[in-house]
């Protein structure tokens, strides 16, 4: 092996800013943050916005992380979606009236 082509492979805690989650492994990733891990000892910390505490897959519920308003942007293009069932759409109409 060639050297020093390879990134510094490290401890690193990553934090899920919307479920205010923490925990730490392995990575390459470079940040310019550090925190102090539960050990006492100092990492460096990299902020993620989704991880498998916040994710609708892992949780079951269903959550919008809209970081850069990128919903409104998809509705402002594309417009709302409809419903694929158009008796559904029917009844929702004579609902609202």
């Amino acid at each position: 092996m060639k050297s020093d082509i390879h990134p510094e492979y490290r401890m690193v805690v990553f934090q899920d800013t919307s479920a205010d989650h923490s925990f730490i492994t392995r990575s390459t990733i470079s940040t310019s943050e550090t925190t102090t891990w539960e050990d006492g000892n100092e990492y460096p910390l990299a902020k993620v916005e989704i991880s498998s505490e916040s994710h609708p897959f892992f949780t079951g519920t269903m959550k919008i992380v809209d970081t850069a308003g990128r919903v409104e942007r998809f509705e402002r293009r594309y417009g709302r979606r409809k419903s694929a069932d158009p008796a559904a759409e029917e009844a929702s109409d004579e609902t609202t009236d």
